[in-house]
């Protein structure tokens, strides 16, 4: 498995000139990295000196790049969603529909491009995947999309097979699947079995994301207030998803005791300006051990023995989260994330009795 690394900030902070620095010092280290950019356009290329195209290219020793086309990504998914079909429908209908004539709508960019990223981790070819996508509040979305989809198999499984419609059609599950389709699901496995594979894959993106040896992402800004209050904000929010901020990259100013205080207790590394487009010796030497993500502060820790959750929220105020308890689980909203945190059988369906804002952690008390 490959380590995924992306960067967080405002655009025009040199999130892409980082990613692409980056790129070159864990390759010059002998680990075999792909650069991933999200950005179809020329730009991208241009930095990098090369030509891209969809499919990984040669650009260095241990080092391939490729942009993301969605209209490609979407063919190859779509030819993926017919093969599923087909595994439980004797008579598939979506045979006829083809993934060459298939538009994009919004929000597909960024699920295609997180299975994309899914599909080169699992080839085993990379050490280290570098993604450069928006670096903003859709690149979180993007991690945080197995945890969200998990939550609705997992509530909507539950609510169809407590509900009238479930109860009053379990009697004829079984001789209707056994006739139609190639599969034979009893009562009990109907609202189960289409979507254990999915729920499969959701478990391990989401146990992916928690771990920052396997996902790590560091914040970039400059001295633009804006760019700082914008990494600040990136900074909590991807505590929503669960997502581990490794460090804080200042890219061409110095490390003010201000700025140090604001961003502890992260990492800080302070990057200089390239004299020139292709020397990057000076930027690269600058760039932290990215390995040292794990020493950072965890989103989530649950503490079953004293009976508390802390979530790490950085970024916030107490009148910007707010905790409620609707079931089993309690939801968080902080920085337009919304989170819903499943807690272990001891603590689960216990009602909250307690909650404080404190050194920038929610703490829960059951």
């Amino acid at each position: 498995m490959a380590l995924i690394l992306t960067f967080l900030g405002k655009g025009g902070t040199g999130r892409t000139t980082v990613a692409i620095a980056a790129a070159k010092k864990l390759s010059s280290l002998g680990q075999r990295v792909l650069l991933v950019g999200q950005d179809p356009t020329p730009a991208f290329g241009l930095l990098l000196g090369v030509a891209l195209s969809s499919e990984p290219q040669d650009i260095g020793a241990n080092l391939q790049a490729l942009q993301l086309h969605s209209t490609t990504l979407l063919e190859r998914s779509w030819e993926e969603v017919k093969n599923l079909e087909a595994q439980y429908l004797r008579s598939p209908t979506l045979k006829n529909v083809f993934g060459q004539e298939l538009g994009i709508l919004p929000g597909m960019d960024t699920a295609l491009a997180l299975n994309a990223i899914r599909e080169y981790d699992h080839s085993g070819k990379y050490d280290v995947i570098i993604y450069d996508g928006s670096g903003d509040q859709a690149t979180l979305r993007m991690l945080g999309m197995p945890e969200i989809l998990g939550w609705y198999i997992r509530r909507f499984r539950q609510v169809f097979a407590d509900s009238d419609l479930g109860r009053a059609i379990s009697p004829f599950i079984q001789p209707v699947t056994s006739a139609i389709l190639n599969v034979t699901w009893t009562a009990d496995k109907f609202a189960q079995q289409p979507t254990d594979q999915a729920s499969q894959m959701l478990d391990q993106g989401q146990a992916a994301i928690a771990d920052p040896n396997r996902v790590a992402v560091y914040l970039v800004t400059n001295g633009d207030a804006t760019a700082v209050a914008s990494a600040k904000y990136l900074w909590g929010s991807a505590q929503q998803v669960n997502l581990t901020v490794g460090g804080v990259l200042f890219n061409q100013i110095p490390a003010t005791e201000a700025l140090a205080a604001d961003f502890a207790p992260l990492n800080i590394s302070t990057l200089p300006r390239q004299s020139s487009p292709n020397d990057w010796q000076p930027l690269i030497d600058a760039l932290p051990d990215f390995k040292l993500a794990a020493q950072a502060p965890r989103p989530l820790t649950i503490d079953v023995a004293s009976r508390q959750v802390r979530l790490f929220l950085p970024g916030f105020d107490k009148k910007q989260v707010k905790l409620t308890q609707y079931g089993p689980e309690v939801t968080i909203e902080a920085g337009d994330q919304r989170r819903n945190i499943m807690l272990p059988p001891p603590l689960s369906g216990q009602p909250v009795k307690g909650a404080k804002f404190q050194d920038r952690y929610l703490i829960i008390s059951f």
